[in-house]
């Protein structure tokens, strides 16, 4: 039997509203941090549109034994070319180290070592889950206010929205050269998904980190004269 006209405009509306509500959590990450964002070498004095703030705080992005993915060195090549420039005074390298044998902070730092970034710059957190977790801790943990969120363009309005929602004065800085690998377009997909989830848990749950505490000072001392 064919179906009604009612029917058909039901479905129509039904569609139109599931359409609305998958947009609307990019929708928020994106009015959210608007004029608080910067693309990383989209011109010759790009680092200049950045604003100076005590920490950049690097968001993991997987690692393949001890070397980080090409994405995730490119966060920490650009955290590195900002604490170069004076734009940043310490690095909170936050990722995963939630199973035996994989550990992205410890490989964060060694590779940012290896590329003349001072030891005592470079502070670790080891339950940067999500990015949620990890701006969370950056303020509850580690005594953050005011961060530079490095991470990938198509990433860059969640973190900047999440980590502002969590109390943090941020701006962000996006890698945008991951366009030319095919992995992108699946993150990138993912961030519909990734965008609902932080808005649930940010504005909605307000939900605490995996691991919530306690207090540590090693961002402190790295921001400490001398």
């Amino acid at each position: 039997m064919p179906l009604s006209r009612k029917v058909l405009r039901r479905s129509y509306q039904g569609a139109v509203l599931l359409s609305v509500l998958a947009i609307a959590p990019l929708s928020w990450a994106w009015l959210a941090s608007i004029g608080h964002r910067a693309v990383a070498d989209s011109s010759p004095g790009w680092i200049s549109e950045v604003p100076e703030a005590p920490v950049a705080l690097v968001l993991g992005a997987g690692i393949r034994g001890k070397t980080p993915t090409p994405m995730l060195a490119r966060r920490l090549d650009i955290s590195a070319e900002l604490y170069r420039a004076g734009k940043v005074q310490a690095i909170l390298l936050s990722g995963d180290n939630g199973r035996s044998g994989y550990d992205e902070p410890t490989v964060m730092r060694d590779y940012l070592l290896a590329r003349q970034v001072p030891g005592r710059a470079l502070v670790l957190d080891y339950a940067g889950f999500d990015t949620w977790d990890s701006c969370v801790r950056a303020r509850d943990v580690f005594g953050a206010t005011r961060v530079t969120v490095v991470t990938q363009v198509f990433h860059l309005p969640r973190a900047v929205a999440l980590c502002r929602t969590a109390g943090l004065a941020t701006f962000g800085v996006g890698d945008d050269s991951a366009k030319r690998w095919a992995s992108t377009y699946s993150y990138a997909a993912r961030e519909f998904a990734a965008a609902a989830k932080g808005l649930l848990d940010s504005v909605v749950l307000r939900s605490s980190p995996v691991f919530p505490g306690p207090r540590e000072t090693t961002l402190d001392a790295a921001l400490r004269p001398g």
